[in-house]
């Protein structure tokens, strides 16, 4: 069985989208390929098929490898909820909260059960892709770390590190890198790949050949700027900040970014919509006016983010917008803002104290212990609902008897307000349903032409994978990996 790993020279490298691409380029070699990540920190999780829960670039890079979701591909997931916490999950389950102070301990603890969900990958199939987290470079974690060197090295994995050469600095980046870290874990890398490069790749060709003189490492490839990559979902809340031209769009769906905003990809398929312009409304900034559409996303500490929404003013916005005819979605956490109160008894978020909603649906929620995950299929505006459910919470009140859905076994969920402008529900992915979207951008009059956001997925998988077949040894990447563990 044969593995390697991608590190990277800093985060938002694109280490995320190269396993992803490599994962589905090997998949097409007739391999059979599993994604692996030990320690992730993401507030975009997926839920898997053991009933678990994974990082969002985890359960891309499953798809890229055509196999089913499994708890094992990220054994340890962090979500952050506050500052300086962070919820803990391990095999997919919530195991407790870690803070800033007892972080480095607990990881070091961890490590039995990530190397158990490495083996147990292993056994299923012919190479498993790693992905690293961070830098191996920040020597100050390095102790007890689980997510780059401390795992490679317990597990005997060959690691090429990525670079990204449009931050600018990527000699640096990787001579530096080679420079800081210890020489037994400098042993563990044997090459580079150059990352995000935009122009003809020969006019770096000095740099590259100074960076392998250097640093002593192979390099294996430049690659692209990968265009398809804006067409995948992303795990992490940095893609928020960066702008994306609209000039051809027209209607406005305006979602706020919440300090703690999770699962922010249920609004990926919007982007396909030529009449759709998605405006992540940043922190400072108003909700515009003129959306069509506000939609209220999930977050990981919904009473938290129920007061920063009314320190942004957001609440104003939010509730002009009814008065004037407007349309609110929320979905998740942001369902349970829009009822009349969420209270914490258990303590689920931090101190116990309950918090009024914006109370545009007659609901009231009690955040529980218990975390629901769980696949759902159905039901909405006669069309089929395909996605999942991943919060804790229980969710009741006289608008949940016009439900916005029909699960499994005629099961009703989530609630639309009496005037039909305000829906809330706990179903992630469900705008992923082509004839779904439709259905519920037509009651916006926004025409939808009905793309196919998985196949639109799907479709950026293989042209990423036939990017890196062109631009990157991938044949001298599984020579590296099949010495994996000797």
């Amino acid at each position: 069985m044969a593995t390697l790993m991608l590190q990277g020279t800093g985060s938002d490298v694109g280490k995320s989208v190269l396993v992803a691409g490599l994962c589905r380029a090997l998949s097409n070699r007739g391999l059979r390929v599993m994604p692996f990540k030990p320690q992730n920190m993401s507030n975009n999780a997926a839920v898997t098929s053991d009933g678990g829960e994974i990082g969002r670039a985890q359960a891309l890079q499953a798809i890229a490898a055509r196999v089913e979701l499994h708890s094992d591909m990220n054994p340890v997931l962090l979500k952050p909820q506050a500052d300086r916490q962070s919820q803990l999950i391990v095999h997919g389950k919530v195991r407790g909260i870690l803070g800033s102070s007892n972080f480095r301990e607990a990881r070091r603890n961890l490590l039995p059960q990530v190397m158990e969900s490495y083996y147990r990958l292993s056994k299923q199939c012919d190479i498993v892709m790693v992905e690293g987290a961070g830098s191996p470079a920040e020597i100050n974690l390095r102790e007890g770390d689980i997510a780059n060197m401390g795992f490679a090295r317990v597990a005997n994995v060959p690691v090429v590190l990525v670079g990204d050469i449009d931050r600018g600095g990527v000699i640096a980046a990787i001579a530096g890198t080679k420079m800081v870290i210890d020489s037994a874990d400098s042993a563990m890398i044997h090459g580079f790949i150059i990352n995000k490069f935009r122009g003809d790749p020969a006019l770096f060709e000095d740099g590259y050949q100074s960076i392998e003189q250097i640093s002593g490492w192979r390099g294996y490839g430049i690659v692209p700027w990968l265009s398809d990559a804006v067409r995948l979902p992303s795990e992490d809340a940095v893609i928020l900040e960066k702008p994306v031209s609209s000039a051809k769009k027209r209607q406005i769906i305006a979602c706020p970014i919440l300090p703690r905003i999770a699962n922010f990809d249920d609004l990926d398929p919007l982007k396909l919509e030529p009449e759709v312009e998605l405006v992540m409304v940043p922190p400072g900034t108003p909700i515009p006016a003129e959306a069509a559409l506000i939609i209220l996303p999930g977050s990981k500490a919904t009473i938290a983010d129920m007061s920063a929404i009314r320190d942004q003013g957001w609440d104003i916005d939010m509730l002009s917008h009814h008065r004037r005819g407007g349309a609110i979605w929320g979905i998740c956490g942001g369902y349970q803002m829009l009822g009349r109160t969420i209270s914490d008894p258990h303590g689920i978020e931090g101190p116990i104290r309950d918090i009024a909603g914006l109370g545009l649906l007659d609901i009231a929620t009690e955040l529980a212990p218990l975390k629901e995950l769980k696949a759902v299929r159905g039901t909405a505006f006669d069309e089929v609902l395909e996605g999942y459910e991943m919060h804790v919470g229980i969710t009741s009140g006289a608008d949940c008897k016009r439900p916005f859905a029909l699960l499994q076994r005629q099961r009703p969920e989530g609630a639309i307000s009496a005037d039909g402008l305000v829906i809330g529900t706990y179903c992630h992915g469900f705008l992923g349903s082509t004839a779904l979207r439709r259905a519920m951008l037509q009651r916006l009059r926004i025409n939808s032409d009905g793309r196919d956001y998985v196949a639109s997925v799907d479709a950026a998988l293989d042209n990423i994978a036939s990017e890196l077949e062109r631009y990157v040894d991938i044949d001298g990447l599984l020579r590296i990996a099949a010495g994996a563990g000797q």
